[in-house]
């Protein structure tokens, strides 16, 4: 199974720069969408709906909110949409594919860059996206969450760190709380399974020449259950263009 996760920041936006002509040369068995910034209704045009992918959307109720997709070539049995919290459900934040063995979610963890109000609603999201994750561990299945978590984990996963240790996204509680998720529940940095090296970002801020110096944060994540960490084969950063301030992130797995 080939696991593609980006980020589009309006996927309008995206398709206008070919994002769904790659999509499709990639070859992925499923895509995992964020921040969409557009409602279902709005994406009955063909360039949505590529040829050998089933598309599914979970709006945000507010316009210029996230909103997450899927798809999927292969019809899953069964999609869930929202996590119970008004802080995910409102806002679009997760979506859920079921196949027989394994279930792949497209999500995503609020920034709190904005102000500390912002940051205070994030805390919240994670505390209750946590349980979520606590509840998955008695499920006779595997999963793979996928998407945009906004936290640097390591030092190797954010340039200039030493500055931006104040800043929300490297801020300590968080990187504590990705350490409880790894350590104390055994869930899985898919990348960082079969790839270990510094300065491998998955977003580079808008500001010129940060994306030509590699000046970035690696934001984006597949995160599984430890039952499949044995069954990761590679993983790749797309860097060759840019449909976004993020990057697709692709893995495989022996599923």
């Amino acid at each position: 199974m080939r696991v593609m996760t980006l980020n589009v920041e309006g996927i309008q936006q995206a398709a206008e720069k070919g994002f769904f002509d790659w999509m499709v040369e990639q070859d992925a068995d499923v895509v995992c969408l964020q921040d969409l910034r557009a409602k279902e209704y709005e994406l009955d045009d063909s360039i949505y709906h590529p040829n050998g992918y089933y598309p599914y959307f979970f709006d945000a109720f507010e316009d210029g909110y996230s909103g997450v997709a899927l798809y999927c070539k292969t019809p899953p049995k069964a999609i869930m949409t929202g996590l119970g919290f008004e802080q995910c459900d409102f806002h679009g934040r997760f979506i859920q594919a079921d196949y027989d063995k394994v279930s792949v979610a497209s999500m995503m963890i609020p920034s709190g860059l904005k102000d500390d109000g912002a940051q205070s609603m994030k805390f919240h999201y994670m505390e209750e996206f946590l349980a979520h994750l606590q509840k998955t561990l008695r499920k006779r299945r595997q999963f793979i969450f996928c998407g945009t978590w906004n936290i640097a984990h390591k030092t190797t996963d954010l340039s200039n760190w030493y500055v931006n240790q104040k800043n929300s996204g490297f801020l300590p509680e968080e990187r504590q709380w990705l350490d409880m998720i790894f350590n104390e529940l055994g869930f899985v940095d898919a990348f960082r399974e079969v790839d270990h090296s510094d300065h491998q970002f998955t977003w580079w801020p808008s500001y010129n020449r940060a994306w030509t110096l590699n000046e970035g944060a690696r934001l984006d994540y597949q995160v599984t259950t430890k039952g499949l960490r044995k069954l990761i084969r590679n993983a790749e950063i797309s860097r060759e263009q840019r449909f976004s301030e993020h990057a697709p992130l692709t893995i495989e797995y022996n599923i």
